[in-house]
């Protein structure tokens, strides 16, 4: 793991949902980043002026100031580009949904997170990427849990904000806005090419989450059960593969779908987040 002088340069990007939802977070991680680093702070009102600062960020290391979704988009912009290798992102998270952030060990609240910026360390991590090149973070569900029913981003009502979002549907998976809720499904999955489950067996759930770091996807598939519960199916590869008939799932903050097939791959090591360094 990489550790970080607070010589360093940070380039702190602040989300427009992360000003609007919880604005003394982010004054409290922006006094403590420019208080403790050589600090350039952004606050993008649009989708052009985010992925231009993030185009142009130089030598700085970026810093999102935002929820799991301003996560997403920055990776997914980084790897579009084939910059995410090089860039070492950091993160203080601020808004309503930062399950993903925590998982991968950002640290709760805004002075906490701020100060594993300035004083943490790198910890590479693997990545899923699908074969429409969207990423994802932390884990994957299919069908979409019951709270993926709805729009992870709610629509404003501020106008300003409206441009914004449509960086949120192109550097993301799409989220549907309504979702039907999802019943046994028939799908293949395969992993590295072996069959797991095939289309003969129904489904409850899906799950795919990238490991640690040794470029293995871990795959879990619960069977249809009747009466006694089933035994989940484990697997672990470097590919996955769902096909079948048209089914969504939830990748981080988005859903996606329907689709009737996808494959996704671990680029193992693929991306590098600073989280709080060892005691």
């Amino acid at each position: 793991m990489a550790t970080f002088a607070t010589s360093d340069q940070l380039l702190v990007i602040i989300d427009p949902a992360a000003r609007e939802t919880d604005g003394e977070s982010v004054r409290i991680a922006k006094d403590v980043l420019s208080a403790g680093a050589a600090a350039k702070v952004c606050m993008p009102d649009g989708p052009e002026e985010f992925a231009r600062i993030l185009a142009r960020r130089g030598s700085r290391r970026p810093v999102v100031v935002g929820d799991d979704g301003a996560l997403v988009r920055a990776v997914t912009f980084l790897h579009r580009r084939r910059e995410l290798a090089d860039c070492v992102l950091a993160m203080v998270p601020v808004g309503g949904t930062l399950g993903v952030a925590h998982a991968l060990g950002v640290p709760a609240g805004a002075v906490a997170a701020a100060r594993a910026v300035l004083d943490g360390v790198e910890r590479r991590m693997d990545l899923l990427v699908d074969d429409s090149d969207g990423v994802v973070l932390g884990a994957l569900r299919i069908p979409p849990l019951a709270a993926a029913v709805e729009a992870p981003e709610p629509v404003p009502a501020r106008g300003w904000l409206r441009p914004y979002q449509t960086l949120v549907r192109s550097l993301s998976t799409r989220p549907a806005s309504v979702v039907p809720r999802p019943g046994p499904a028939r799908l293949r999955v395969e992993v590295d090419g072996r069959t797991v489950v095939d289309l003969d067996q129904p489904v409850e759930a899906i799950s795919v989450t990238p490991g640690a770091c040794g470029g293995l996807a871990e795959v879990e598939v619960r069977p249809l059960s009747v009466g006694a519960e089933a035994t989940p199916v484990r697997a672990s590869g470097r590919t996955v593969t769902v096909a079948g008939a048209d089914f969504r799932y939830r990748a981080d903050v988005g859903v996606t779908g329907p689709v009737r097939r996808r494959t996704w791959r671990v680029v193992k090591g693929a991306w590098g987040l600073t989280v709080p360094g060892a005691g």
